[in-house]
């Protein structure tokens, strides 16, 4: 059985959230502080972890950037009791799949679950990806795997960087708004953090780069977007 693990201080909130993934199939863990909560997430293997933003001990900004700086790619849905923009924005920034705003209904937690769920699995527009491998020069890709190489040395990609060079890589030459990579990557419900795309093309040119300032692989179309070079 797939296990979630849910990091929220307001037990009841927590309680009545295991019921329902109980009812997905889920087995759950809890926990009610950011410090407990981020040594779960490190020390055992989830489908995906529910984030409060306001925690105890470690705010879930923080627990959520240390997962990622270990390089851990579980799907992270983060909770914010505000809906200002700064909360969204951040949580997205600091490698958030998706957010969503108290007071919600269950139906909506659920709907956005299986959301982050099936883009976690996702692989835009390659069909078969577990048979796709992208080569070029000293950059390689095996899709299926999930495998970024440069120069046969393993590159560690977020899953929203991944995504984004697979998407690129499979459409060389052709370029992209900021917009419309954002509704491919990352759905339609995130219309206006079009930033957002700018912050992970420049995390994902440092990683696979030599020169940021003069990138091989992932170029800019001066007012329009984003391209990947042409084969």
């Amino acid at each position: 059985m797939e296990k979630a693990l849910i990091i929220e201080d307001d037990k009841d909130i927590s309680e009545l959230i295991a019921i329902h993934l109980a009812d997905m199939d889920m087995e759950v863990d809890k926990a009610f502080d950011g410090k407990d909560g981020l040594m779960k997430a490190l020390n055992n293997k989830y489908r995906f972890i529910l984030l409060d933003i306001r925690l105890p001990l470690l705010d879930g900004f923080e627990v959520c950037k240390r997962i990622r700086m270990e390089k851990n790619n579980t799907p992270v849905l983060m909770i914010t009791s505000k809906s200002e923009e700064i909360d969204k924005v951040l949580g997205l920034e600091i490698g958030a799949d998706d957010y969503i705003s108290k007071p919600f209904g269950i139906r909506e937690l659920l709907a956005r679950i299986k959301a982050v769920l099936r883009r976690a699995e996702h692989v835009p527009e390659l069909g078969d990806a577990e048979n796709v491998e992208l080569r070029y020069d000293d950059l390689y890709v095996n899709v299926g795997m999930r495998v970024v190489e440069l120069k046969g040395e393993r590159i560690e990609l977020s899953p929203k960087e991944f995504d984004l060079l697979v998407y690129l890589a499979s459409h060389p030459g052709k370029t992209y708004s900021r917009m419309q990579l954002l509704n491919q990557i990352w759905g339609y419900e995130f219309e206006g953090f079009e930033h957002t795309v700018n912050s992970h093309i420049n995390r994902l040119r440092s990683k696979i780069e030599q020169n940021m300032s003069q990138p091989e692989y992932i170029l800019t179309t001066w007012g329009v977007g984003y391209k990947f070079r042409e084969a």
